[in-house]
């Protein structure tokens, strides 16, 4: 399995526990092969505060504990591997709603959310696009 989930579940805990560079968790999170949960030919989603997030996990553990809270009985959970620029420049402004990507929502203390925001989604898709920034 690639790498590249652990590294970003490495940063993602040094900036819960507020150390660590924010641009070095996104750059990770755009490197980083992230595991999808599909439903048919759909990637897993949820809407939230007006958003519509996309599921993500850094490896299969964080999946399969996803799995066991959402998935009917030991069905298996199918997904997509997908590098995580593609989600968010790609996928999420395919949406035609604001979206966003929400990694690793079922470990506790591990989640990291990605919100629709100039710097992570293109502009032309996120909800401060044209706001001024200092």
């Amino acid at each position: 399995m690639d790498q590249s989930g652990t590294v970003l579940a490495d940063r993602i805990a040094d900036r819960r526990s507020g150390v660590g560079d924010p641009r070095t968790l996104l750059g990770e999170m755009r490197r980083s092969v992230l595991l999808v949960p599909t439903v048919g030919e759909q990637l897993w989603s949820a809407r939230l505060g007006g958003v519509r997030w996309i599921y993500a996990f850094t490896d299969e553990t964080a999946l399969a504990r996803f799995a066991l809270l959402r998935a009917p009985g030991d069905q298996a959970m199918d997904y997509a591997a997908l590098l995580g620029a593609r989600i968010v420049d790609e996928i999420v402004p395919s949406l035609g709603e604001p979206g966003g990507l929400a990694v690793d929502v079922a470990t506790e203390d591990g989640a990291m959310f990605f919100p629709p925001v100039v710097g992570i989604v293109p502009e032309a898709v996120a909800v401060d696009a044209g706001e001024e920034r200092s």
